[in-house]
């Protein structure tokens, strides 16, 4: 019966079986006892009574099993199953249920009959039950109601996706500090009741504003991993909002959401700097403002927004101007002076403000800040007069002088300067002379703020040095608004006599000779002058020097005889050959060299000797001599040249030959040269030059067919001594074909056999030919007749050789030819009608062979019984063979035989030796059999016979057949298996017929009926069936896998054949199982244990379970309980290993009781319903790591205890913890001190593993102090943690030690001048104590006296200071007796010390010491040792010495300081012996100068005077040198009261400049209420101070440097002799002599690529040895190519050298280019180095510069506005100059690269130097060329009416627009209200110019353009302020005034007067202006 649910419900899986894995086993339990029961009880009433029990329809299940989907997927009320049962009896029956909490589930509805309906009752969840265990009942009308059938019924309930992932607890707002690295940042889990894929849950971000790449989140271990992935930034965002999605992974139907939200917040660091928010860029203030005053504010914000720190103002240093740090207010700090020139522009200061982030929460970081920077502005306020820089000035002029020419100043260092520094009119002042003179006059007339003056001569002819020495001014300077504020100074003017005549040469050229190699000292000529000046200035002072030329440096010139000798031999310079001629120039200077010079030129002539000799143009001569010619093939004629004079007889040559082999058979003639032959040659009879064979006279050797002949020349010429020289001659012979082969014999015979083969030797012909070379004894063969094609010959060996593929048989020819005669002929190797030959006759007979192969008669098939008796004879073989004498014998050809098998299959004799079983006698032929036949391996034979003649003549001679055997059978063998066993599977349970295996065998006999039969184990032949003829077994009952896993027995076949014959196989059939066991786990411990730092996927155990069943059904699958596991392990779901799958954290949780289930089938059965289950629980302890850091707990503030702490006492307590396991080293610590007690003061006592103390291990007697002891906390694991912490210890000092005065020393005596005022400070006490804190902090007292001096003074109680309390009276008192006490402020007892002074009272120092000179100079050496060079500095004078009234006391003592200048620290200056040196080595390249101020001093202990400090200078002097100090100083004195002497330097290290007077200010003059701020010292004002004026002396340190290692240059060939084209320059950092640089050509001037230079045999180039200088030294000519290099070498004084390379280019007038700039030619000049380099290295070329001149236009005018520069580019690869079209294509291709260029300099056209000529067309007739002028004097005429139309027109719109035009400035509406804005013209005003000016600004003025260029910007009314330059402040409008008088006659702008020049004066913005200009004309 089949059990089917209604059509109308889905289906249900079902599945009856039990179910091993059910939740309540007791109840399963109990239920089967109560069937058992039930059972019995049936058993027992069935034996009394005949109605027997009902029964279930289950098909014999034990358990019925139903799955349902939970619901709502399954619905309430639906019908899930239906009941069926039946009874023997047919009672009607009766279904129920037993009632449990499961049976509620389901409702049973009996239909009647024996059926009943189950529906579902209850909803299902799987979340809250997933299977219900029910029992059945079941009776008829016969049982009670507790009598009844039961049944098992099993419930299972599937899950479906209806749960939604569930978030558990998590951190929703998190807090990350920018800046952080990527990392995690939190993990959330989210759970689903669902199982399989519907509860796996995966994770997805979602960030609100779409910052997605910032997080990520990833799913491990079914938890949620979020990731920060990029540094956050708080300024760029400061929080995210993300949403984590939990998703499941459902792959059908709807799938499952949950959400998570997170709020990051991103916490702000300090890493941003504050922002100004708020800055005024320009104030303005007043300069009389009052102190205080506010002048702006600024205001920024903490750059970090998140923290918001205050923020701080600072100012940097600036004496003016102050900040509020709090509120940004920046306010006035003293009062202010517009003039003041420290740190301001024009009554401008810049402040650079600081904003400074004060940080509340990390002190450790330096505060981040910003600047910003202010302009304020000072007005001015007419508060100064006009003052010159002198009171006097000194003037010098030479008589003669010319007009204009400045007069000198005779003071060093004068201050000609008059200065006001006030602002606009209140600084303009006006300069004049009193009384008004012709002679001199001063500049400028009118100035402003400051200007530097001149004198300077007006008449020069009123300036006679014999009329007058002397002029006496006075100079005024006054304003021009208030004319009552001026000042003067006085000038003296002297008249200087001048030397006004020149010397002069008794001739104006001088013509000397000598001979050329002349000898030192050889004179030349004498040079006289006379100058009609007299003395010194006259003939008696005249020099004669300079002497200049090419020889000059090897020539001496006797400065005072004017006599000229020869200084050393000069090499070429005095060869004639080289330099025929030399010009010099000589001066006569007078004044003893140093005044006026006139040159003189000098023509030396060098006169010839003999000294040259004959010089052949070629090494060696060359010639062709043919064999038998009796003349050259070319005349071959020598010339030598004798570089000595023409004409004479040292140049005159005669030829000789003199030496040769040969010589005699040559003759050459002795005037002109030539060389000819005597006789013919004959090539054979000449000596064989073996060395020179085997090369061409082409390629410098001899071949084999010419021979050498060698001559030797001489030239000689005819002077005396006579000079030759020789050159050899080669001739070369060649031979000629004269001689024909010849055979060594004419008749040759050979005979060869019949057989000979192709290609074989037969003889060899030889002929031999006379000639002396190749080809012409070169010898070839030919065969002229009788070869028949037989026959071929070698045309280089004469080899005669049977051809390829002929055959000599005779039998294969006609007439059985027996003989062939040959004609041979011998070639030589002449050509054409030149070749030579020979023949000769050869005779070849054949001789016959034996050759025929036998041949073998036709044989049968033969049958041969298999087993057929050995030595059997079944066949014999007969073969004949055609020749004569045959000798045959027989055998068998193993190759060639083969056998078959019955199939017809090929048998190889390797297989079966089919051939042994044979034997062919050799001699008879007959074949035996001698080896048993088997049919079955071979049943066809083929036996190829070979028959072979043992007497053939050459090689073997055999024939083959064949010979077929068929072989007959006998039944001689088994049957036999196609396998040699058979296996094969079946599964357990199969059905009866069912196919296990086939097995087959078969016989190789003819008899192939075979039969099969069982053999072995009765039990296994019982379960199977054989078919005896087929062999397939089959199922014959049933096989159960648990019974027999294999069935292994044996079938046996026989055969048919009489006998019959058998054989056995072995079967073996394997059992295959059903899932119908349940897996169980194996063995294995339950307790595990692991340690806390294992990584991930460290191995714990591996599980291991088993099940009977096997295959998949035994296949166990591991699977673990995700709540036990907490995500932290893992298991293997196949090998079963356990494993780590998170971090572990012993101290977090310590055990784990995991849950593992074993499941079978669960790949393939577990979603079916087909896998079966076991669990184990497992119990893992996690042992504990050493991976926490001990804790350690210190007092947080420095533990307070004193000096005198008892050691027994505890100092601290310290305390730790550690969470590892304490009972483990792990938790345990151990404490040590590990720094700060180096001297062991403490120890520390550990009381247990967590405590410890500190105690003093030694007294702390004087160890007052603070101790830092590093405490280090180690745990006891392995590796230990180890913590280091900071326990500070303060040992508080105990008052037990008193002051102890430092300075002064006790009965110090200090003295002081009587007149000090009240308050002056005399010393400064100072006293330690050795106590620490309070008790070292030293205040200081006066103790009372018995006199009462102690009421005179004063002491500052903190600093010790002492003052004058009250004024002195030195009449009353002149000693004071004081004492000053110093004590501590030690607890509970003060100590204190006591200091004794003694003051006294001296008169008043009225006079401080002074220097008599108010500059020295002196010199120190660059590079020496420090303190090597020692100068002592000169003393000074001190009026106070001389009024001493006490004789007992010692004048006041003088020390010298370095007050300015000594910045770097070079010097150093002792004080008290005034002795200075150099403290640093000096270098005079870096710094040459120095100027030191040395003030003197009688304050000795002031050794740290600088130029800033404030000072009063009181005259107070302490003995021990202690305390004194300079305080008040004079506003000025006047150094020039008291007169001085100038005395000379006693050492001679420096002179006194200046003889001055002055007096000394006495002190009663000082005002103490004044106080000068200390400056720049003055020498002129203060004589306590002395400049000195250092200069360091040179030493030749520096080597020259050239300033490019590599100068061009380029030189046209139209270029005249003696041109300076270009000068290599370099330059030497030392000065003087070692400076001095000579310049050398080295080496030799290379020529390359040249052409038409061969006739420049001297140096091409000269080099001024002084300035480098190159000078060309030979004529270029058209025509000329090439370019020039060599090496030049600068060296100094001391041999230092560089060296550098120079090339130069010969080029064409037409390879220049031309580019025209819009800059003067001074303004390109210093920039064209910068063009050149650029376009070089874009172009990648060589670019020369040629020329530089003022442009010139088309007409012939000049333009001063531009320039044009003239250059050629040279190739860099190959040196070649580039053609101007090649040029101007270069720079087009690069355009782009050289735009910037162009602009930047103004390159306005690029074109060649040298205008192209135009090429006349073919000339037209008379009417075309007519036609032609008429049409273009019409259309010219046409143009001109209608320009004049258009220009009229143009004319009056132009002025038009100009009368309307407005200023015009920028676009900004503040343009007009700020005057300082610079103004610009008319936007477009060059559209109403014509050549550039506008119409109607020109018709204001004269026709006159500016007279010259330093005349003033003065305009007028009608000027261009509103029309061109746009200038609309006031100002500008008063700089204009007068600007008519500029302009002249004409409109010309292409006169002297340079417009841009013009504007640059007129605007402030001219050079924005001028490039408008530019752009327009462009």
């Amino acid at each position: 019966m089949h059990n089917e649910p209604p059509t109308d419900m889905e289906y249900k899986k079902v599945r009856l079986k039990r179910n091993p894995h059910r939740k309540t086993p007791s109840v399963v339990s109990s239920h089967l006892y109560q069937v058992i029961q039930v059972i019995i009880l049936t058993t027992l009433v069935g034996s009394v009574s005949s109605n027997r029990p009902p029964r279930f329809a289950i098909d014999g299940q034990s358990e019925i099993v139903l799955r349902l989907k939970e619901s709502p997927e399954t619905k309430v009320g639906t019908l899930i199953y239906t009941l069926k049962g039946y009874d023997p009896e047919n009672d009607p029956l009766t279904f129920g249920k037993r009632n449990s909490h499961d049976s509620e589930i389901i409702r049973i509805e009996n239909t009647g009959g024996n059926e009943a309906k189950i529906y579902l009752a209850k909803e299902l969840d799987r979340e809250v039950q997933d299977e219900y265990a029910i029992v059945l009942t079941l009776t008829d009308s016969h049982y009670s109601d507790q009598n009844y059938v039961t049944q098992s019924f099993l419930l299972l309930v599937e899950d479906i996706n209806d749960n939604v992932p569930t978030f558990l607890p998590y951190q929703n707002a998190i807090e990350i500090a920018e800046g952080s690295p990527p990392g995690v940042v939190t993990t959330l889990e989210a759970t689903d009741e669902d199982e399989g894929a519907y509860g796996q849950v995966v994770y997805y971000l979602q960030e609100l504003d779409g910052d997605n790449e910032v997080f990520s989140i990833a799913t491990n271990q079914g938890k949620g991993v979020l990731r920060l992935e990029k540094e956050l930034d708080y300024e760029r965002k400061s929080l995210y909002q993300l949403r984590i999605l939990a998703i499941d992974r459902a792959n059908q139907g709807p799938v499952n959401t949950g959400t998570a939200a997170i709020l990051v917040k991103v916490k702000d660091l300090e890493d941003q700097p504050p922002e100004f928010v708020e800055v005024q860029a320009v104030a303005r203030i007043a300069e009389d403002a009052p102190v205080g005053t506010r002048v702006l504010r600024v205001r920024a914000i903490d750059g970090d927004r998140g923290i918001n720190n205050p923020i701080a103002y600072a100012l940097e240093a600036n004496d003016l101007f102050d900040i509020n740090p709090h509120t940004g207010i920046v306010y006035t700090l003293t009062e202010l002076d517009r003039e003041e020139q420290s740190d301001q522009v024009n009554g401008a200061h810049i402040l650079r403000i600081t904003a400074t982030e004060l940080s509340k929460t990390n002190s450790q970081v330096a505060s981040m800040s910003v600047r910003t920077e202010v302009t304020i502005i000072v007005s001015d306020v007419n508060d100064e007069i006009p003052t010159f820089g002198e009171t006097m000035y000194r003037c010098e002029v030479n008589e003669n002088a010319q007009t204009n020419t400045p007069l000198n100043f005779m003071d060093q260092d004068v201050q000609n300067v008059v200065f006001d520094h006030d602002e606009g009119n209140n600084g303009t002042f006006r300069l004049f002379l009193d009384p008004p003179n012709d002679l001199f006059e001063i500049v400028p007339e009118l100035a402003v703020n400051e200007a530097n003056f001149m004198l300077r001569v007006k008449n020069s002819k009123s300036l006679d040095f014999e009329k007058f020495t002397e002029v006496n001014f006075t100079i005024f300077a006054r304003e021009i608004d208030e004319p009552s504020r001026w000042s003067s100074a006085h000038i003296q003017i002297f008249i200087r006599d001048q030397n006004d005549n020149f010397p002069e040469f008794s001739q104006s050229i001088y013509n000397a000779s000598v001979l050329e190699n002349s000898e030192q000292g050889t004179m030349i000529a004498q040079v006289q002058a006379v100058d009609v000046d007299s003395g010194d200035f006259g003939t008696t002072g005249i020099r004669y020097t300079n002497l200049r030329g090419g020889i000059a440096h090897l020539l001496h010139l006797n400065p005072i005889t004017g006599i000229i000798t020869i200084r050393e031999p000069g090499g070429s310079a005095f060869d004639r050959e080289i330099v025929s001629r030399h010009y010099l120039t000589v001066e006569a200077i007078d004044s003893v060299g140093q005044g006026n010079r006139n040159t003189a030129q000098i023509i030396i002539d060098i006169q010839d000797v003999n000294d040259n000799a004959p010089t052949f143009p070629q090494r060696q001569y060359e010639t062709k001599l043919l064999e038998n010619q009796p003349e050259f093939e070319t005349p071959l004629q020598l010339e030598a040249r004798d570089a000595d004079l023409n004409g004479t007889e040292n140049s005159q040559v005669t030829y000789e030959i003199v030496e040769g082999m040969y010589r005699a058979n040559f003759t050459i003639d002795p005037q002109s040269g030539l060389l000819r032959p005597l006789h013919r040659f004959d090539f054979e009879d000449l000596v064989e030059n073996s060395s020179q064979r085997g090369a061409t006279p082409q390629a410098g050797g001899i071949s084999s067919s010419i021979r050498e002949i060698d001559l030797l020349i001489r030239a000689r010429d005819s002077g005396i001594p006579m000079l030759s020289t020789v050159v050899p001659v080669l001739i070369y012979v060649q031979d000629v074909n004269d001689n024909p082969p010849i055979f060594q014999r004419s008749f040759y015979a050979k005979t060869v056999p019949e057989d000979l083969p192709g290609g074989s030797s037969v003889l060899q012909v030889t002929a031999v030919d006379r000639d002396g070379s190749a080809p012409n004894n070169a010898v070839v063969y030919r065969i002229q007749t009788g070869a028949s094609d037989k026959f071929i010959i070698n045309s280089e060996t004469g080899v005669i050789s049977v051809a390829q593929g002929a055959n000599l048989d005779p039998d294969l020819t006609d007439n059985k030819r027996t003989l062939y005669i040959l004609t041979v002929l011998a070639l030589d190797g002449g050509l054409g009608n030149s070749q030579l030959m020979t023949t000769a006759t050869v005779n070849i007979t054949i001789q016959d062979v034996n050759n025929k192969p036998p041949v073998l008669g036709e044989m049968p098939t033969l049958k041969v019984l298999e087993n057929t008796v050995v030595g059997t004879q079944v066949y014999r073989l007969h073969a004949t063979d055609p020749d004569q004498n045959s000798i045959l014998r027989y055998k068998l050809n193993p190759d060639h035989c083969e056998a078959r098998n019955e199939e017809g299959a090929l048998v190889k004799n390797s297989e079966y030796d089919f051939l042994g079983a044979f034997d062919v006698d050799a001699i008879e032929g007959t074949l035996k059999v001698i080896k048993v036949l088997d049919r079955e391996r071979v049943e066809h034979i083929k036996l190829a016979v070979i028959v072979e003649d043992l007497a053939a003549a050459k090689g073997r001679q055999m024939t083959e057949g064949f010979l077929t055997i068929h072989v007959l059978d006998e039944n001689d063998n088994n049957p036999k298996f196609r396998q040699p066993f058979y296996r094969q599977s079946i599964t357990e349970n199969s059905i009866n017929g069912a196919m296990i295996v086939n097995v087959l065998a078969s016989d190789v006999d003819k008899n192939r009926t075979i039969t099969y039969a069982l053999e072995g184990n009765p039990i296994y032949r019982s379960l199977m069936h054989l078919d005896p003829q087929t062999g397939e077994i089959v199922v014959a009952s049933k096989i159960d896998h648990e019974q027999h896993q294999w069935l292994n027995f044996s079938v046996r076949a026989t055969d048919s054949g009489l006998p019959p014959r058998s054989s056995l196989v072995d079967v073996y059939v394997t059992v295959l199982d059903e899932n119908d066991n349940n897996p169980y786990f194996v063995g294995g411990a339950k307790n595990y244990t692991i340690s806390e730092n294992a990584p991930p996927g460290t191995r714990i155990a591996t599980l291991q379970a088993a099940d009977a069943d096997s295959g998949d059904f035994g296949k166990i699958t591991f699977l673990m309980d995700r709540i036990s596991s907490q995500g932290k392990f893992t298991i293997d779901a196949d090998t079963g290993v356990l494993a780590v799958a998170d971090r572990l954290d012993r101290e977090s949780k310590d055990s784990y009781n995991l849950v593992i289930e074993a499941w079978d089938n669960y790949q393939f059965g577990f979603l079916a319903g087909e896998s079966r289950n076991a669990f184990k629980q497992v119990f893992i302890s996690v042992l504990d790591e050493n991976d926490n850091p001990p804790e350690v707990s210190l007092p947080g503030s420095c533990v307070l205890i004193t000096e005198y702490h008892e050691l027994h006492e505890r100092v601290a307590s310290i305390s730790g913890k550690d969470a590892d396991d304490p009972t483990t080293p792990n938790g345990r610590l151990d404490f040590s001190i590990s720094q700060g007690n180096k001297d062991g003061t403490f120890e520390l006592r550990q009381v247990d593993p967590w405590n410890a103390y500190i105690f003093a291990s030694q007294s702390l007697r004087n160890r007052y102090g603070n101790y830092s002891l590093t405490i280090t906390t180690r745990d006891l694991g392995t590796p230990p943690n180890i913590v280091h912490s900071t326990l500070d210890i303060c040992v508080s000092d105990f008052n037990d030690h008193a002051p102890v005065f430092v300075r002064p020393l006790h009965n110090t005596t200090v003295r002081i001048p009587e007149n000090a005022t009240v308050g002056t400070l005399i010393l400064q006490a100072y006293a330690s104590d050795a106590d620490m804190g309070q008790n070292a902090l030293v205040r200081y007292r006066l103790k009372p006296d018995p006199l009462g001096s102690y009421k005179m003074f004063q002491v500052n109680p903190d600093t010790g200071e002492l003052f004058l309390r009250e004024p002195l009276n030195r009449e009353k008192q002149k000693i004071h007796e004081i004492r000053i006490e110093a004590y501590d402020q030690g607890l509970p007892t003060s100590l204190s010390s006591d200091l004794d002074l003694s003051i006294y009272v001296r008169n008043v120092n009225d006079y401080e010491p002074q220097f008599i000179v108010n500059e020295i100079s002196v010199n120190f050496t660059e590079h020496s040792d420090p303190g090597a060079e020692r100068i002592k500095l000169p003393d000074t004078i001190d009026k106070d010495q001389l009024d001493l009234d006490d004789p007992n006391e010692a004048p006041s003592q003088v020390c010298y300081f370095i007050v300015s200048g000594n910045e770097a620290g070079y010097f150093q200056l002792d004080p008290d012996t005034h002795v200075l040196s150099v403290s640093r080595e000096l270098d005079r390249e870096v710094v040459g100068n120095f100027t030191l101020y040395v003030k003197a001093t009688e304050n000795c202990g002031n050794d740290s005077l600088t130029a800033g400090e404030k000072r009063r200078h009181m005259g107070i002097e302490i003995s021990s040198r202690l305390g004194g100090h300079l305080h008040h100083q004079p506003s000025e004195i006047d150094r020039f009261k008291l007169s001085r002497q100038l005395r000379s330097a006693e050492s001679g290290e420096y002179q006194l400049e200046e003889d001055r007077d002055g007096d000394l200010v006495s002190y009663e003059s000082y005002d103490g209420s004044q106080e000068e701020r200390f400056q720049e010292p003055n020498p002129e004002k203060d004589s306590t101070v002395v400049k000195v004026k250092v200069r360091v002396l040179d030493i030749n340190d520096n080597p020259p440097r050239f300033r490019s290692k590599i100068f061009t240059g380029g030189i046209t060939t139209n270029a005249d002799f003696g041109l300076k084209f270009m000068r290599v320059e370099a330059t030497d950092a030392d000065e003087g002599k070692n400076a001095k640089i000579g310049y050398y050509q080295v080496g030799e001037i290379r020529q390359t690529l040249s052409e038409g230079l061969e006739n420049v045999k001297k140096a091409p180039f000269l080099l001024d040895p002084e300035t480098g200088e190159v000078q060309l030294n030979f004529d270029p000519q058209k025509g000329m190519k090439g370019y020039f290099d060599f090496m030049v070498l600068a060296n100094d004084t001391l041999g230092m050298r560089d060296v550098a390379h120079v090339f130069i280019y010969l080029l064409r007038e037409d390879q220049k280019v031309r580019f025209v700039f819009r800059l003067q030619p001074d303004e390109l000049r210093s920039r064209v180095d910068t063009f050149r380099d650029t376009l070089g290295n874009i172009t990648e070329s060589i670019v020369n510069i040629d020329e530089i001149k003022v442009h010139e236009n088309k007409d012939g005018s000049v333009d001063k506005t531009k320039t044009d520069l003239y250059m050629h580019l040279v190739e860099r690869e190959d040196n070649s100059i580039y053609e101007v079209s090649e040029v101007l294509k270069l720079i087009d291709s690069h355009i782009e690269s050289l735009d910037g260029l162009f602009k930047d300099l103004n390159v306005l056209d690029t074109q060649p130097a040298e205008a192209q000529l135009l090429t006349a067309g073919p000339v037209r007739g008379p009417l075309f060329v007519w036609l032609v002028f008429t049409n273009m004097f019409l259309a010219t005429l046409l143009v001109v009416t209608l320009a004049l139309c258009a220009s009229q027109r143009n004319g009056y719109r132009r002025q038009l627009r100009a009368a309307k035009v407005n200023i015009f400035r920028g676009h900004s509406s503040l343009s007009l209200h700020h005057t300082q804005e610079p103004a610009t013209r008319v936007p477009n005003t060059n559209k109403h110019s014509v050549q550039g000016s506008n119409p109607i600004w020109l018709k204001g003025y004269e026709n006159e353009w500016f007279k010259t260029e330093e005349s003033g910007s003065i305009g007028g009314q009608d000027s261009l302020d509103d029309n061109f330059l746009a200038v609309a402040t006031q100002d500008m409008q008063e700089t204009l005034k007068g600007t008519a008088k500029l302009f002249g006659n004409g409109n010309d702008l292409n006169r002297t007067f340079n417009l841009y020049n013009q504007i640059d004066k007129l605007t402030n913005n001219a050079q924005i202006l001028a490039r408008k200009l530019e752009t327009t004309e462009l």
